[in-house]
């Protein structure tokens, strides 16, 4: 793995644990199929995008209406994982630009950014609408944007969908374990790293710099 300029974050799994009530309801609305009580927020959302895939993002006007609605009542209902600001500040520091790439509205994401008070923390900010897609879209539309070789680019995920999206992007897949026994089946996957929490993020970064170095000189 090369030296690391930028991450790129999805809100949903990897900055905050979202309900799974609100995405389950909107992959009703699209598709008509009730979806699994027991899944994951983070789960129920990628079977969302999923939908939005299929359907080519031709979404209505009182579905988008519909869709924005809940995805913005989902993030009235989530508190920020404790370790993101100290850890985006730390990567900040260090040079690495800090970038939201998320599937999520365009009218979610600034909520998420305005309720947390983000703004400073990322030099770009990409959701579905100013990308234009979901899924790999946004990803792609941020290191474009950012004129980043995809290869000094990590991505964060936490379910199999957001690990293959990031390699299908050509970015580093690096698994957010959120839960040590869905870590272990996840990491079956071959993400490109992993950590338990934002903390290890800019120790990983140093770590994955230092083994470039050792791998030029050798």
């Amino acid at each position: 793995m090369q030296i690391v300029n930028c991450i790129l974050f999805e809100p949903v799994g990897c900055l905050a644990e979202f309900p799974g009530e609100e995405f389950n309801e909107i992959a009703l609305k699209l598709s008509g199929q009730a979806t699994p009580a027991n899944r994951s927020g983070s789960e129920a959302y990628w079977n969302v995008l999923d939908w939005m895939q299929k359907m080519d993002m031709e979404l209505s006007s009182p579905e988008k209406e519909f869709v924005e609605g809940l995805e913005i009542q989902a993030i009235d209902r989530v508190e920020l994982y404790e370790d993101v600001v100290p850890s985006l500040s730390e990567c900040n520091k260090m040079g690495v630009r800090t970038l939201i790439a998320s599937s999520l509205s365009g009218p979610a994401v600034a909520h998420f950014v305005e309720k947390f008070s983000l703004a400073g923390s990322f030099s770009a900010v990409w959701n579905r609408d100013n990308a234009g897609g979901v899924k790999t879209v946004p990803l792609a539309r941020a290191m474009e944007g950012a004129s980043f070789d995809p290869r000094n680019v990590i991505s964060l995920a936490d379910t199999e969908e957001g690990l293959k999206t990031a390699t299908d992007a050509g970015a580093n897949s690096i698994l957010m374990i959120n839960d040590y026994d869905e870590g272990r089946r996840l990491a079956m996957h071959g993400p490109t790293g992993g950590i338990v929490s934002l903390h290890e993020l800019p120790d990983f970064i140093r770590l994955v710099a230092e083994n470039a170095k050792v791998s030029d000189r050798s």
